[in-house]
């Protein structure tokens, strides 16, 4: 493969933390209810009931490219808000910042692996955390549902079973009752009668059927296709059954692309871009490299050298003060900045790097991809399903 090409595009800019970027969501949302403490940044109708349905991975341009599968949710597109992910673009990060209204240098969740600096080991953030790691000390900032909850508001969440008591759920989400429903139609049923039972309430209902689908056999498959239909038909029910004075919102937590076979990378083949390299984290497309304690400056800058002659005509190689003081974490706290990695390597392309000497082999064969910061990964839509307004 060539490296003597032009150089990757121009570093895009980074979310627009406290404007227009899924931690923006929730505070908005308490605030629409009358949570003190919270500002409507979203401008957000008052409702008494408000329920948001998070769409693991329908990205803006997917729900635009594949409309014709859910025509319910298009003819709401034009009335919609764009919303950014944060960085990374990744299931992790995003709930963090919309379960704490914060950005990823603050709640400390930095991506889908992440490096616990104090005892020098790579942490999964969807699951598997060790148990010696305290979620709340791990992200210790109160939830938006824990204050809500704490002026009466009554919080909610309905999700599969098995993220009830999860490391992530305790660390990001914590402060709602739970309530298991692990079939989309169970979901719509539990959203409903919750809605129903509580004149004043804030609900979060998780799918991820739709991200399992993109990643195995891609965005543009016939399954993602299906797997959106069905998505489509049943929020369109819920939407039919809350009750009057219900605030109903979609939303996602990041987007998708499609990495050809060809072009998922095993970077521990290639000696040169892992010399002194120690430990490696982040996600295939914002893959997070930490040097070695012993690894000196000249090394470092060798590594990255040697990653942008390989791969700087597909990605953006950064370095973590770099990434910092691009803004793409927004304000990083003491105790964030040795989680983040040393060299950060973001795909401008269609192409996935990984650590074949770490990652599950079936990483290998995941067909969507995200993390990264291209518009594809990043742009997230803000549907109104239902408006306290327009129920009677």
């Amino acid at each position: 493969m060539s490296t003597k090409q032009v150089p990757a595009q121009e570093l895009p800019a980074p979310p627009p933390y406290g404007a227009k970027t899924i931690a923006e969501l929730m505070p908005s949302a308490a605030a629409a209810l009358g949570v003190e403490g919270y500002a409507n940044t979203l401008g957000l109708p008052a409702a008494s009931r408000i329920c948001i349905l998070m769409i693991d991975g329908l990205g803006k341009s997917l729900l635009k490219s594949r409309g014709g599968h859910a025509p319910f949710l298009r003819k709401l597109m034009d009335n919609s808000q764009t919303l950014q992910a944060p960085f990374p673009s990744t299931t992790a990060a995003s709930l963090a910042s919309l379960g704490t209204g914060l950005a990823p240098g603050q709640h400390g969740i930095v991506g889908y692996d992440t490096v616990d600096p104090e005892r020098r080991r790579v942490v999964n953030q969807l699951g598997g955390w060790p148990k010696d790691l305290d979620p709340l000390a791990w992200q210790p900032h109160e939830t938006v549902f824990e204050r809500a909850a704490a002026q009466g508001v009554h919080t909610a969440t309905v999700s599969m079973s098995q993220f009830k008591e999860s490391a992530l759920t305790k660390a990001a989400l914590r402060g709602t009752d739970f309530t298991e429903a692990n079939g989309p139609h169970a979901r719509v049923r539990a959203a409903a009668e919750i809605l129903a039972a509580n004149p004043r309430s804030l609900v979060y209902c998780y799918w991820n059927e739709l991200d399992k689908a993109g990643h195995r056999y891609g965005k543009d498959s016939l399954e993602w296709g299906h797997a959106l239909e069905e998505i489509d038909s049943l929020v369109r029910t819920l939407a039919s059954r809350v009750p009057a004075g219900t605030l109903l919102l979609l939303t996602a937590d990041h987007g998708m692309v499609d990495v050809p076979e060809s072009w998922r990378i095993d970077y521990s083949e290639y000696p040169e871009l892992i010399a002194g390299v120690e430990l490696t984290a982040g996600e295939p497309r914002a893959a997070q490299l930490h040097f070695g304690v012993e690894t000196g400056p000249e090394q470092r800058v060798a590594v990255a050298a040697a990653w942008r002659e390989r791969f700087g005509t597909k990605a953006w190689i950064l370095t973590r003060d770099e990434a910092i003081d691009h803004g793409l974490f927004g304000e990083v706290a003491d105790s964030v900045r040795g989680r983040i990695g040393d060299l950060l390597i973001l795909a401008a392309e269609d192409v996935a790097f990984l650590d074949g000497r770490r990652v599950n082999p079936a990483a290998f064969s995941m067909v969507g991809q995200h993390g990264s910061l291209t518009r594809a990964e990043r742009e997230i839509p803000l549907l109104t399903l239902a408006s306290p307004k327009n129920k009677s």
